[in-house]
C-alpha cells in the first residue's frame, strides 16, 4: 500500500470512528458528553446504569481504535510508518493493507501473542 492510500484510508477511518463516539455521545477523548438521551423508557436505574456501562465499554473500545489510527498518522508524519515498532524491520505491504494501523511486523506480533 502506498503511503498516500494509507493516509487516506487512515483518515476515512479516523471520521468513521469520530462519527461512531459522537453518536454514542462522547468526544474524541471518549468523554461522555451528555448528548445521548436514554430515554422515559427505562423502568429503574438499574436498566439505566447497564445501558451507561454498555455504551461506556463501546466508547472505550471506539476510543482505543481511534488512539491506534492517530499513532499510524503520526508514523507517516515522522516517516516510520510500516516499520516493525519491535525489530525496526519493514512490515510486509499485505499486513499494512489489511491492517493500516499494524505497529508490528507478523513475527514480531506472533511472539507478542504467544
Amino acid at each position: 500500500m502506498k503511503i498516500d492510500g494509507a493516509v487516506a484510508a487512515l483518515n476515512e477511518e479516523r471520521t468513521k470512528l469520530v462519527r461512531q463516539l459522537a453518536e454514542l455521545g462522547a468526544n474524541e477523548n471518549g468523554e461522555l458528553t451528555g448528548d445521548v438521551d436514554y430515554g422515559d423508557g427505562f423502568a429503574d436505574a438499574a436498566a439505566a446504569t447497564a445501558e451507561r456501562s454498555e455504551v461506556l465499554g463501546i466508547v472505550e473500545n471506539v476510543t482505543k481504535l481511534l488512539a491506534d489510527v492517530d499513532q499510524a498518522l503520526a508514523k507517516v508524519e515522522d516517516g516510520t510508518y510500516g516499520r516493525c515498532k519491535s525489530c525496526g524491520k519493514e512490515i510486509g505491504a499485505a499486513r499494512m493493507e489489511f491492517r493500516p494501523t499494524s505497529r508490528y511486523c507478523v513475527d514480531c506480533k506472533s511472539r507478542r501473542s504467544a
